[in-house]
C-alpha cells in the first residue's frame, strides 16, 4: 500500500457532524490500492466498553485517489478513532500519531472528535433540499407594465447589448406565474431588482428601493405574496461588494475627497478619484470605475448593508439571498450577515457567488450554499461532445463531491448556465439530445438544481450579453417538446425523495467509454440512470441481482437476463430505472 497517499484530518470535510447523532468520517488512499478499511472507534474515557468497528465504503474516486466514508453514531456524542487498512495480507493502522504496522494502544494518539455541538453544525434550510430554482432576469422575462418602460426601450426580442432595455418588469413575472408553476419549479431566483442606472442592476443606487423600471416595493411584495400562495419561494440578489458610481455616498467622496465623512466607506488608494491608464485610483469590481468597492470592514458600512439584508426579509418576507461577488468580501462581514439574516428568518437560504472551492465559506457560520460553477463546467464538458470518457467524467465529479460534507452537497446550487455564461443549448452545439442528457444529470444529481429562464423552451445565447435574451412568449417559437421534457424530469425529482437526498455513486464509468451508469440510493428506493453519450445506438450492461426494476418514465417493467441488465439506448439516449427496497 502506498502509505504516502493516506490522508485524514479530524475536521472540515474529513470528519464532521452530519446531524446531532451522527459523525461522518472520510479517508483518502491511492486509487485501486487499498482493499478494505475499518474505522475502529471508542470513547476516550472508556474505550473498552464503547469500542465499535465501522466498515468504510468507497464512495468516490478521482484520477489519483479513492475516497472512503462511514457514519459513526457515538453513544455519548464524542469519539476517538483510527483506521485499519488492508490489501491482501498487508495490514496497517493510521492514527493521528502516524501510520503503524501494529495497532497502537488506544486511545492515546488516535484521532478525536471531542463532542457533537449542535450549535456548531452546518445547517441549511430543509426546504432547500427539495427546491428546484428558476433563475429570472426581470428586465428580460416579460413586460407586464409598459407605463414604467425607460425612454430608450427597444421592441421585445431584439438583440441584447450591454446597455439596452426591453421593458421587462416584476408585473411581467406576476403575469406569468401560471407558466412558472406549470413548469413545476418551486423557487425563483431574481437577479437584482433594486434601483440602478444599468439594465442588469448590479450597480446599486438605492438598496431599499425597487427600480422604478421594474415597479415598486409594493409590486415586489405582491410578487412574493403571490408566489408564496402558490408554494413558490423567492430569493433575491444582493450586491454588497460594490455599488454604483452614482451612489450618493460615493459621490460625496468624489466631491469632497478625503474630507468626506464617507471616505472610509470605500478603498481609496489616491486622491482625487479618477481613472489613470485604465485603472481607477479606488478599488472596484474588476477594473470597472462605475462599480466602486465597499469597505465592508468599516462598522458603519457593515451596519448599513446588514440593515438592507434584514429589511427585505422582514418587510417583503423573501426566502433567501444570492450574494454577488461573495468571495471578495471579508469573512467577518459574512459571519455577521448570517447572524442577522437567520435572526430575521431562520429558514432563509444563503447562496454565495464563489466560482472555486468554497469550503471556507461553508463551515456553518457563513453561507448555506454556493453557485456550483465547477459542476456546470464538468457536466457541459462531458455532454457537449463524445470525446471525454466516463472514467474521466466520474473522476471529475468524485473530486467535486469530496470537496464538501454530505449536507452541503445536498443543497449546493447546481446550474448548467446563468446570466454570466453561454446558454446550455449553445454550449452543446444546439443538439437538443445533448441538452436532455445535461438536464437528466442535473435533476437526478445531488444538490439544489437551478434552471435558467428560457432554457426550457430552447433559447440560445453566447457569452454575456447574448445569454441575456428576452424570454420567447410566442407559442409558435417555443420548443414545446423540450418544455414537456423539463416538466417531466422536474416532476420525477419532486416525486421521489431519493433523487433529492439519496447517496450518489457511479456504477459504470470506464476508460475509453463515454457511456455511464450511476445510482441514487436510500433506505427505501434505488434509482439507476443509464446514459449513452455517443452518437451510436448501444446496449449498456451491468449486473443486477433483482428483477423488480421499472422504467421511471414509462412504468414498464425491466427484467435482467441471468443477473445482467441489458439496456438498449438510442444515440445520446438515456433511461432511468427504479425499484423499491
Amino acid at each position: 500500500m502506498l502509505r504516502e497517499c493516506f490522508y485524514h484530518v479530524s475536521q472540515s470535510n474529513w470528519a464532521y457532524a452530519y446531524d446531532k447523532h451522527t459523525i461522518h468520517l472520510r479517508v483518502r488512499t491511492k486509487r485501486d490500492d487499498v482493499m478494505d478499511i475499518l474505522a475502529v472507534t471508542g470513547d476516550k474515557y472508556d474505550w473498552d466498553r464503547t469500542y465499535a468497528e465501522y466498515p468504510m465504503k468507497k464512495t468516490a474516486s478521482d484520477a489519483y485517489f479513492d475516497y472512503w466514508e462511514t457514519s459513526v453514531k457515538p453513544k455519548y456524542g464524542r469519539v476517538s478513532y483510527g483506521f485499519r487498512m488492508s490489501a491482501g495480507s498487508e495490514c496497517v493502522w493510521m492514527t493521528e500519531s502516524g501510520i503503524h504496522d501494529e495497532q497502537p494502544e488506544p486511545p492515546g494518539g488516535y484521532y478525536d472528535f471531542p463532542y457533537i455541538h449542535e450549535i456548531d453544525m452546518y445547517a441549511a434550510p430543509e426546504w432547500a433540499k427539495s427546491a428546484i430554482f428558476y433563475q429570472i432576469i426581470p428586465e428580460r422575462f416579460a413586460n407586464g407594465d409598459p407605463s414604467n418602460d425607460p425612454d430608450n426601450t427597444e421592441p421585445w426580442g431584439g438583440q441584447p447589448t450591454t446597455d439596452n432595455s426591453f421593458g421587462g418588469d416584476l408585473q411581467g413575472i406576476i403575469d406569468h406565474l401560471d407558466y412558472i408553476e406549470n413548469l413545476g419549479v418551486n423557487a425563483i431566483y431574481l437577479t437584482p431588482v433594486f434601483h440602478s442606472p444599468s439594465n442588469h442592476k448590479y450597480d446599486t443606487l438605492d438598496y431599499k428601493k425597487v427600480d422604478p423600471q421594474f415597479g415598486s416595493n409594493e409590486t415586489l411584495k405582491q410578487l412574493v405574496d403571490t408566489c408564496h400562495a402558490r408554494g413558490i419561494r423567492v430569493m433575491l440578489d444582493a450586491v454588497f461588494n460594490h455599488c454604483s458610481e452614482h451612489f450618493p455616498l460615493f459621490q460625496d467622496v468624489v466631491r469632497h475627497g478625503e474630507k468626506s465623512e464617507y471616505a472610509d466607506w470605500f478603498h481609496v488608494r489616491k486622491y482625487p478619484l479618477e481613472v489613470r491608464d485604465g485603472i481607477p485610483t479606488y478599488d472596484t469590481f474588476g477594473f470597472f470605475p462605475h462599480m466602486p468597492k465597499f469597505n465592508t470592514a468599516n462598522p458603519r458600512v457593515k451596519q448599513y448593508l446588514l440593515n438592507v439584508a434584514e429589511y427585505w426579509i422582514k418587510e417583503i418576507q423573501i426566502d433567501g439571498w444570492r450574494l454577488d461577488v461573495a468571495s471578495e468580501i471579508d469573512h467577518h462581514f459574512w459571519r455577521d450577515f448570517r447572524k442577522v439574516v437567520k435572526a430575521a428568518n431562520p429558514d432563509a437560504y444563503i447562496v454565495g457567488e464563489v466560482w472555486n472551492d468554497s469550503m471556507k465559506w461553508l463551515l456553518g457560520d457563513q453561507f448555506d450554499s454556493v453557485m456550483n460553477y465547477p459542476f456546470s463546467s464538468k457536466v457541459l464538458e462531458f455532454f457537449s461532445q463524445s470525446a471525454m470518457d466516463g472514467y474521466t467524467f466520474a473522476n471529475s465529479m468524485g473530486f467535486l463531491l469530496m470537496r464538501y460534507p454530505q449536507q452541503t452537497n445536498e443543497v449546493i446550487f447546481n446550474l448548467l448556465c446563468s446570466h454570466d455564461t453561454p446558454r446550455v443549448l449553445t454550449c452543446v452545439g444546439e443538439d437538443k439530445r445533448r441538452v436532455k442528457l445535461c438536464v437528466v444529470f442535473l435533476l437526478t444529481y445531488m444538490g439544489t438544481p437551478c434552471i435558467y429562464y428560457g432554457d426550457e423552451i430552447g433559447l440560445t445565447g453566447g457569452p454575456d450579453p447574448d445569454c441575456r435574451k428576452c424570454m420567447e412568449w410566442d407559442p409558435d417559437k417555443q420548443d414545446n417538446e423540450l418544455y414537456d421534457f423539463y416538466r417531466l424530469l422536474i416532476a420525477l425529482r419532486k416525486d421521489y425523495d431519493v433523487l433529492r437526498t439519496g447517496s450518489f455513486r457511479f456504477l459504470k464509468a470506464e476508460p475509453g467509454d463515454p457511456r455511464i451508469i450511476y445510482e441514487r440510493l436510500n433506505s427505501q428506493m434505488h434509482f439507476t440512470v443509464w446514459m449513452n453519450n455517443t452518437e451510436e445506438e448501444t446496449v449498456l450492461s451491468h449486473p443486477m441481482e433483482t428483477d423488480d426494476w421499472k422504467d421511471a418514465l414509462s412504468g414498464e417493467t425491466v427484467i435482467p437476463e441471468d443477473g445482467i441488465m441489458n439496456i438498449k439506448l438510442d444515440p445520446l439516449g438515456y433511461r432511468i430505472l427504479y425499484r423499491y427496497l
